[in-house]
């Protein structure tokens, strides 16, 4: 059934996020707020250095780690954040058509790309009918790992396939016939050495204390699947969404940002280019 998955991952976690009934009000000007981040680099990124921007603008901030992306936006939709930092457009914009919620990206962040990456193998030399592939069980970022081995020409995606409601029966073998591995996206680096290859997201990779050089192909990844600062909808224009934006695009951040190598190989936002 068409977008059965992405509704199973989605409705999934509301049940575990107190009070997702009504939208809380938006719009409002407030001198304290909470953001919301998945496990992984973005929240580090936040606390280093755009924490600091905001608490000297006089913002009283609260971070709020979930151990599942999936609950960040019920939780922002209920009203318990107020903005977050962990999914890319594509993804905001398939939980806002199948879950009637709605939110909007205000500014792109650092994020790292997904990667081919291995543990039993320094090449594709041993690649062949039956060779293990780990990919992420949400849809969004499946489509993108498939798109990978697109490149590499070891399977062939139908024209039809979708991206909020990709699965894998829209993928075809192409050189090869790849026995998929499908894995919650936080298990497929760790789970590296029972497979023969996995697609892991970058931020996985720099938490690590790996390089996403180290990958074996490295996506040339969209603008619909780059990371975002979210809100909703009727906040995008209040002055604290608009600081936060002002402080993913300054400077500073930018500085922070390049000064770490943890985050070398990480797609840098274009709103730098004017620093």
């Amino acid at each position: 059934m068409k977008k059965l998955l992405f509704t199973i991952l989605s409705i999934g976690m509301l049940g575990l996020v107190a009070a997702c009934g009504e939208e809380s009000t938006t719009g409002q000007e407030k001198n304290s707020i909470t953001v919301g981040f998945g496990v992984g680099t973005y929240e580090e990124q936040f606390r280093e250095a755009i924490l600091p921007i905001m608490e000297e603008k006089g913002y009283e901030v609260e971070i709020r780690t979930f151990s599942q992306n999936m609950q960040l936006n019920p939780a922002m939709h209920e009203g318990s954040i107020d903005a977050s930092v962990f999914q890319s457009t594509a993804y905001m914009e398939g939980i806002n058509e199948d879950q009637n919620m709605n939110m909007t990206g205000v500014a792109f962040v650092p994020g790292a790309p997904q990667g081919l990456y291995s543990v039993n193998h320094d090449s594709f030399d041993d690649v062949q009918d039956g060779t293990t592939v780990a990919l992420p069980n949400d849809p969004v970022n499946q489509e993108r790992a498939v798109r990978i081995l697109e490149d590499l020409g070891w399977v062939k995606i139908k024209e039809d396939a979708g991206t909020i409601d990709f699965n894998l029966s829209s993928v075809e073998p192409d050189l090869y016939d790849i026995d998929f591995q499908v894995l919650d996206p936080a298990q497929i680096l760790v789970s590296l050495e029972d497979v023969d290859f996995g697609v892991v997201n970058g931020n996985y990779i720099a938490n690590s204390g790996r390089r996403i050089a180290e990958a074996l192909k490295i996506e040339n990844t969209p603008m619909e699947h780059r990371i975002i600062l979210s809100v909703n909808e009727g906040d995008k224009d209040t002055q604290w969404a608009q600081d936060l934006v002002a402080a993913y695009e300054s400077r500073e951040f930018e500085e922070y940002i390049l000064s770490q190598s943890k985050y070398d190989g990480f797609i840098l936002p274009e709103a730098w280019e004017n620093n």
